[in-house]
């Protein structure tokens, strides 16, 4: 078992103790629902945008996307570059929408619009989105801090966790926009020191990284033929604008954040902010994953301990050496890119350092499972227990329900992060489920913005057919070869597009068929 030093140790106690603190700073203030749920609308356009920005990158970002870079290329880095396109449309037609409404839930518009099926759809699509979201967080930082301190990803997750539900509960929404602020800072801090060691440690420094980068074609954003069956260009392009869209659009966790600016102007500021500072900094982490690789290309030596680990992890017990070895040798960078930058931190960087640069993948992980905790409490009380179980709660017994959700979502988090252990890629399966979760979603919240003459029927009736499509996609891989033709060729980034065009296409078809009425 490996043992961290006593001053990586503290480093990382004083952030933990830190993050404590501030929830019982701002817990002084959390005297109503309002405060715990918007702030009472007080917080600054640009601490907003931070906080979005602190959300997206998570440590799927931190540990996903160097692992995916030193894999294969930078094909993922298309999802960035639709963010601005997304934005846009937000800030001009959702964000001056939620304002209107007043209604803190993203969701209960929808009721107003189609009926109480489809707030309910919406809020059970949005709660597992949360779920797999946080699961994959949690899972992201046990793996890191698993290969640092050699105590198990159940543990890690476990104290990690009850660390974030103590300072989310006692501090609401505002402790959570300010924690992410800082957060902010300290995981974009992290990412440059990243960087810095590793090119220092390379010779001949990026140019080296650019000779062999290119030769290994690390640097490629994807075919641009269009082909939908496999993860080129035009695919992620897809997927990278219909989940960002979802995200600034309808994600809770965003709208929530929206009500908690002064005004309008400062809420569509904060998608801005966030664009701003995420879309390089993600090609920032590609540059990492890219630079790993040209370091262990150097020193191809240095590399074993890894694949031996991964090559264990797909063998049964009791394996035999040569079994091992024949199965090592089999491995491609993609078998075992997750674990690099944890194993970089452990063997190269100095201590201290490590600490620091523990505490940012940390504070990336933390941000993001505080969100969706707070989101997820808000949606369930609200839309959920307060509009089914208990219409007539006072101010009260609210607080203490959304207490009391926030702690359970962070729990229920944690549990789905210890399902996920064993998984090959996190980028993979958090892209894979979210996809599933927010298609339906996104399609019915499009159909009733742009087409103010559906009514219920047609709704209910696209999304059913929305659902089964995706449901669809997503299982038929698994037919038995005599029923190969029924299954999914398409890859499975293209659920969310596919999902959400069924439904808002089935909706203005069923919409038209209706209107024109039979022909006499």
């Amino acid at each position: 078992m490996k043992s961290l030093p006593v001053l990586n140790l503290a480093v990382i106690a004083i952030y933990l103790i830190s993050m404590i603190l501030v929830g019982f700073y701002f817990s002084r203030k959390n005297r109503s629902s309002d405060q715990f749920t918007r702030a009472a609308g007080s917080i600054p356009g640009w601490a907003i945008g931070l906080s979005i920005y602190a959300t997206f990158l998570s440590s799927n970002t931190f540990l996903g996307v160097p692992g995916k870079a030193f894999g294969t290329n930078w094909n993922n880095f298309v999802f960035s570059l639709a963010m601005p396109l997304a934005a846009w449309i937000a800030s001009k037609y959702f964000v001056p929408f939620y304002r209107r409404t007043g209604e803190v839930s993203a969701y209960t518009h929808l009721e107003k619009r189609f009926g109480s099926w489809a707030r309910t759809y919406a809020v059970a699509c949005f709660l597992l989105t949360q779920l797999a979201r946080m699961g994959s967080i949690f899972f992201g930082i046990a793996l890191s801090l698993q290969a640092l301190t050699g105590y198990s990803m159940q543990s890690i997750m476990i104290i990690v966790g009850t660390c974030i539900i103590i300072y989310t509960v006692l501090g609401g929404i505002e402790a959570v926009i300010w924690t992410e602020v800082v957060q902010a800072v300290i995981k974009t801090l992290g990412a440059f020191l990243i960087l810095y060691i590793i090119v220092k440690n390379i010779p001949g420094g990026a140019s080296r990284i650019l000779e062999i980068g290119t030769a290994d074609h690390k640097f490629s954003l994807g075919s641009l033929s269009p082909n939908l069956k496999e993860s080129t260009f035009w695919v992620v392009l897809f997927y990278g604008f219909f989940i960002n869209l979802n995200n600034f659009g309808i994600d809770q966790n965003y709208v929530q954040r929206y009500h908690t600016a002064t005004n309008s102007r400062q809420a569509s500021r904060s998608l801005w902010i966030c664009v701003v500072c995420y879309v390089p900094i993600s090609l920032l982490f590609f540059i990492i994953g890219s630079s790993l690789y040209a370091y262990y290309q150097v020193n191809p030596d240095l590399i074993e301990s890894v694949k031996h680990q991964a090559a264990i992890e797909r063998l049964p017990l009791h394996s035999t050496a040569a079994t091992v070895k024949a199965t090592m040798n089999a491995l491609v960078p993609a078998d075992y890119g997750d674990k690099m930058m944890p194993y970089f931190m452990v063997t190269e960087i100095p201590t201290g350092l490590v600490g620091l640069i523990i505490s940012a993948i940390m504070s990336a992980a933390m941000s993001t499972i505080s969100s969706g905790m707070n989101s997820s409490a808000t949606v369930f009380s609200i839309d959920i227990y307060k509009r089914y179980i208990n219409p007539s709660m006072n101010e009260k017994q609210l607080m203490k329900l959304l207490y009391i959700t926030t702690a359970i979502f962070g729990i229920m988090g944690m549990t789905t992060g210890i399902l996920m252990i064993g998984i090959k890629s996190i980028l993979d399966i958090w892209w894979q489920l979210s996809g599933i979760f927010s298609g339906g979603m996104l399609g019915l919240f499009l159909l009733g913005m742009i087409s103010r003459r559906t009514q219920n029927a047609e709704a209910l009736t696209a999304t059913i057919i929305g659902v089964l499509v995706i449901l669809w996609m997503t299982f038929s891989v698994a037919l038995p070869e005599d029923y190969s033709f029924l299954r999914n060729m398409l890859h499975s980034n293209m659920i969310v597009v596919i999902g959400t065009l069924t439904i808002f296409l089935s909706g203005l078809l069923l919409t038209s068929l209706r209107r024109a009425g039979p022909v006499e």
